[in-house]
């Protein structure tokens, strides 16, 4: 293991409403535009239904709705960051996804107990960086085990 990555973490940033949220590249399978989804019926409000991408059915969920922050119409920034979560693709919809970058480890403090309107159960941490403040998201806190289980379920209709 080099010493650089010891001492960074490569991050994914992007936008929720007025917050900046940041989680791992290596998590990270690719970013899309937003395209037509399947609503999948008997789904969690959250679970927006499935794409067909590149040939493979990948469930889509909605992170604003998952987080509890309200909705917005799609627009020409919104994004679906494909992340891999126990062997299975999830597309997460964001309302941009803005840049890759290096955070330092010795940056990211433990959850304060409220940030704004998410839930902190989600929350790895936080990043303060010159002017920006960056929300580190635990995807595995974001879907439950359970929730991922029903996913799979999703993937194979």
């Amino acid at each position: 293991m080099s010493n650089e990555t010891a001492t960074e973490k490569k991050v994914i940033v992007f936008q929720l409403k007025d917050e900046e949220f940041a989680v791992s590249v290596q998590q990270i399978g690719s970013i899309e535009r937003i395209q037509t989804i399947t609503r999948v019926p008997n789904t969690a409000d959250f679970v927006k239904g499935v794409i067909n991408l590149r040939g493979v059915v990948t469930p889509i969920i909605d992170l604003r709705s998952r987080l509890g922050i309200e909705a917005t119409d799609f627009n020409e920034s919104t994004r679906i960051i494909i992340v891999n979560l126990d062997e299975i693709d999830v597309g997460l919809i964001v309302d941009a996804a803005n840049d890759v970058i290096d955070i330092p480890i010795d940056s990211i403090e433990p959850a304060p107990e409220v940030i704004g309107a998410v839930n902190d159960d989600y929350i790895e941490g936080v990043a303060k960086l010159e002017n920006r403040l960056l929300i580190l998201l635990d995807l595995k806190k974001v879907l439950t085990n359970e929730e991922i289980t029903d996913l799979k379920y999703v993937e194979g209709q």
